[in-house]
């Protein structure tokens, strides 16, 4: 096992006036905000943080090559150890506890910097467990992590996902395999009643977007008798809820083919013999640009437009729009579920971008819900990056 004992030696020593948001509780610091380092730290080191006076502001770990250069972990006088970790991880899991039933069986179990552990993320697919270790931290707490899920969850599988560009920025390679038990090809999973196939071993983060589950639910109770269009599709979650909603019609949109056959299979497997969708391998924009006819509910869940700070005025255009196209083939008093997951782009920011594709619709529009993740992606208030959905 790793020693994970704070280093003595190795102490941040932040500019004047850049110790607010850590006393607040914004887990990053940049590199922008070191003034100096003392020591000799290695990549996921432990280190104190200090305000430019010496005044204690907490422990957390090191990397130089991040541009996040400190991750914070504790801000007691306490340093975060093994024991720690694992009391962390025990948590996470408890406030999960009333989240699986018998009509939901998988959600994230443990959230980064929403469950106060930056760089882990855990997702209960089924009866087993996706891994996703991001940072060189919390790589260096590989051995505790493994063995607290094992002895909490007693999953019948472990598999990592540790397959991010995150890892690259940080110096690591991507990591990927089987960790515990044996991972069959398709995993079933149940969630709000339905019953969806997942791929943890090859799709998009640790194969099944969990986010966006009450929002799933939340549509039902707006597409009976209706039709419906579910753009950037994916594995077919909204589809599939529009069907068990009592949608009239479907049609399921996707622009990656593999993407339109996983849905399918998902919506085969809810409604056998049901032909109330179709799906469509197409461009979304021109896809809805050149469709002939309108819907009476669009759902609107891209992939991320902007993954850093500097793409978010291509992104904003990106997100007007596609809103702009969704807004003018809604039928009268149709009703659109929009998403942003960039991080980059804030609440503030893409409502605002909305608003405007709405002005330039012609239509009066009103705001029913603001959507966000479910309970099962805390976010940790001092760190709003956090709420990208």
């Amino acid at each position: 096992m790793i020693n994970m004992e704070p280093n003595a030696t190795v102490r941040v020593v932040l500019k004047k006036g850049r110790e607010k948001p850590v006393r607040m509780g914004h887990p990053w610091i940049f590199s922008g905000a070191i003034e100096r380092v003392h020591g000799h730290p290695q990549a996921g080191d432990s280190c104190q943080v200090v305000t430019a006076e010496g005044s204690h502001l907490g422990y957390g770990y090191y990397n130089a090559q991040s541009v996040i250069s400190v991750r914070m972990l504790s801000t007691s006088n306490t340093a975060f150890d093994a024991d720690a970790l694992r009391r962390r991880i025990r948590h996470a899991l408890s406030l999960r506890h009333n989240l699986v039933s018998n009509e939901t069986d998988s959600c994230r179990l443990i959230n980064s910097e929403g469950d106060f552990l930056p760089g882990l993320i855990v997702d209960k697919v089924g009866a087993g467990l996706v891994l996703q270790i991001l940072t060189y931290g919390m790589e260096r707490f590989r051995e505790v992590i493994v063995e607290s899920l094992a002895s909490c969850c007693s999953p019948e599988f472990i598999f990592e996902r540790s397959d991010s560009d995150a890892r690259k920025k940080e110096g690591l390679p991507k990591k990927e395999g089987v960790i515990l038990g044996t991972v069959a090809e398709q995993i079933d999973i149940k969630e709000n009643g339905l019953t969806y196939v997942v791929d943890v071993t090859s799709g998009q983060k640790t194969g099944y977007f969990f986010d966006q589950r009450q929002n799933r639910k939340l549509l039902r109770s707006f597409v009976e008798g209706k039709s419906v269009c579910d753009c950037f599709s994916y594995s077919g979650g909204f589809a599939t809820n529009a069907l068990g909603g009592g949608a009239s019609h479907v049609d399921v949109v996707d622009i990656k083919s593999n993407a339109i056959a996983w849905a399918k299979e998902n919506v085969s497997r809810n409604f056998p013999s049901d032909h109330r969708a179709d799906f469509v391998c197409a461009d979304i924009f021109k896809y809805l640009r050149d469709a002939p006819q309108k819907w009476d509910c669009i759902i609107c869940d891209p992939p991320k437009f902007a993954k850093h700070a500097n793409e978010v005025k291509r992104a904003a255009r990106g997100y007007k729009d596609i809103n702009l196209c969704a807004l003018k083939k809604l039928n009268k008093s149709g009703v659109l579920f929009t998403f942003s997951c960039s991080q980059a782009v804030d609440v503030r920011l893409f409502r605002q971008i909305v608003f405007a594709a709405a002005a330039d619709s012609g239509r009066q529009v009103q705001l029913l819900h603001s959507l966000t993740a479910g309970s099962d992606h805390p976010i940790n208030i001092a760190h709003m990056e956090g709420e990208y959905l």
